[in-house]
Order: C-alpha cells, then sequence, then structure tokens
C-alpha cells in the first residue's frame, strides 16, 4: 500500500510572495489579479512538481480566515502594529481562494484560529492515522510542529526542514522553539517576549533550564545580574508570550483527511478561471497537457 503523505500549503505565505514577486496586473474587468496570478502560477508548479517527484497523495491549501483569532482576546495588542494588507489586494482574497478551488483542491479556514493553528492540528491528526506530514512554508512558529513524519518544505529555497536544520537555526529542538520564541518575542506579531533577550540568550536559557517555567524557577541562579533584573521584572511577559505562540493543535477538522485526497484537476473548472481572469499563458499550458492526456 502506498504511505499516505499529507501537503498542507501555508497559504498567507504564498499570497504575499506572489504579491510582492509580481508586477500589478488586472484582468479582463479590470480587477487586480497580480497576486492571483503569482498564486496560481506557484500552486500548479507545486502540485506538478510533487506529482514527478514525492506523489504526495493529500494535498490543503489553509488560509487565515479573518485577522481577530483567540490571541487577540488573550492579548488585545496581538498583532497590533501590522498594517493593514495593501488595497489592491484585498479584492483578491476572494478569487484565490476560488483558484484553490479550480484546482479541487480543499481550502480550510476557520474563523478564531490562525492558518498555522489549523496546519497543526491536521498535520498531528495525520500523524496518529500513519500520514507521513509536509507544511509548505518558511514560517518559524511552523517549526515546533517538525519531529519524525513531519517536516518543513520551504519552496523559496527549495529546502526541506526538519530537526538538525532547525537546531542549527535556534540552537534548540523543535519541541523547544515555542519557548526560544516566548522569552524573545516577536515584533512583527506584538508578542512581548523579555525585553533585550535575544535569539542567543533565549537559546542558552532555555537550554540550561528547560523551559519558560524553568528559567522562571531559576531566575535567582542566573549569574548576570542585569539579566536576571530583566527575567524577574518580565515574569508575567514570558508566561503570556508562551501561550502566544503555542499552536492550537485539537482544533476540530473542518474536512475530514479523506476530503483531501489529491486528485487530477478537472479541466473544466481551471480552463474556466483561467479564462474568466485573462490568465491565457496557463489556458494554453492546461489544453497542451490535456491534449498529451488525451494522447497517451
Amino acid at each position: 500500500m502506498t504511505q499516505q503523505h499529507l501537503y498542507l500549503v501555508d497559504g498567507s505565505g504564498y499570497i504575499f510572495r506572489a504579491y510582492h514577486r509580481l508586477p500589478p496586473l488586472t484582468d479582463p474587468e479590470g480587477t487586480p489579479v497580480g497576486a492571483v496570478y503569482g498564486f496560481t502560477a506557484m500552486l500548479w508548479k507545486l502540485i506538478t512538481e510533487l506529482a514527478n517527484a514525492e506523489a504526495p497523495t493529500h494535498l490543503a491549501v489553509i488560509l487565515d480566515a479573518g485577522s481577530h483569532t483567540f490571541r487577540n482576546d488573550m492579548y488585545e495588542h496581538y498583532k497590533a502594529h501590522r498594517p493593514p494588507p495593501p488595497e489592491d489586494l484585498v479584492p483578491q482574497f476572494p478569487l484565490i481562494r476560488d483558484a484553490v478551488r479550480a484546482f479541487s483542491v480543499p481550502c480550510i479556514e476557520e474563523a478564531g484560529f490562525e492558518a498555522d493553528d489549523i496546519i497543526a492540528s491536521y498535520a498531528l491528526a495525520a500523524k496518529r492515522d500513519g500520514f507521513n506530514v509536509t507544511i509548505v512554508s518558511s514560517d518559524k512558529d511552523l517549526m515546533q510542529l517538525i519531529q519524525p513524519g513531519i517536516d518543513l518544505l520551504d519552496t523559496m529555497k527549495n529546502q526541506r526542514i526538519d530537526r538538525a536544520e532547525v537546531i542549527e537555526k535556534f540552537g534548540v529542538p523543535p519541541e523547544k522553539v515555542g519557548d526560544v520564541l516566548a522569552l524573545m518575542g516577536d515584533t512583527a506579531d506584538n508578542v512581548p517576549g523579555v525585553r533585550g533577550v535575544g535569539p542567543k540568550t533565549a537559546a542558552e536559557l532555555i537550554n540550561e533550564y528547560g523551559d519558560v517555567e524553568g528559567v522562571i524557577a531559576n531566575i535567582d541562579a542566573i549569574k548576570k545580574p542585569k539579566l536576571k533584573e530583566t527575567l524577574a521584572a518580565s515574569i508575567d511577559d514570558a508566561r503570556l508570550s508562551r501561550e502566544l505562540v503555542r499552536l492550537k493543535d485539537d482544533i476540530p477538522l473542518a474536512e475530514p483527511l479523506d476530503a483531501l485526497t489529491l486528485r487530477h484537476p478537472p479541466h473544466e473548472p481551471l480552463a474556466k478561471f483561467l479564462a474568466k481572469h485573462g490568465f491565457r499563458g496557463m489556458l494554453s499550458k492546461l489544453g497542451r497537457e490535456a491534449e498529451a492526456a488525451h494522447a497517451m
């Protein structure tokens, strides 16, 4: 029997890469579609390359449903510094969902949760069911999930990220990444962390004391006076940060794993989508692929 292999695509990463890589484009109706075009091209490339090499059996694209999640209820300033998405990107979000569905690939999002939480829930559920899992992303938060049977694929660098790469990057194994992230904080997400503690010091502390609670319990043993003082004054922030970076990995699955089975995209929905938005090069490619398949 073929080993079941689920690929989970971090859709938000794809969207912003596509938006920043391509010049502004509009479709025949004048709607901005530069990010849609780039996203569609990247998803097509991924599906094609994996079909030739990895032969995944299951695939889904995971997206953020909105900006407000349970973390905002926990900490009202979470992601407070993030600017709103560019004006010309906003109308492209629903079109990107249409693009995913045109490939007959499930597009999963859940109000109140981030895409990372959905990815974590699917990854662990699939692993429990005996799947191998690959998360298509370079997001550092998702590196917490790496373990035997779960890896990351950074398509920007065409690089697999496993336990060894995480240790090289953070100085700790994947199961300790959340503790390091909690101590160092994250300006992009407005996770407070401990002021003045960077990645190197955070890794040293976690390697020495095990986790955030271990560091807190051993503040009196820390020899550097400034660091000791800072940690003592930041206990609440450290604990809050640990919860903010913790992935919620037990969300009920919106679609069962069987619904994520990868199928060859049916011609008509994809052709209709490409034609509607004026993606003529891709439409020609789809026609050539259909002719080749018919000739076999």
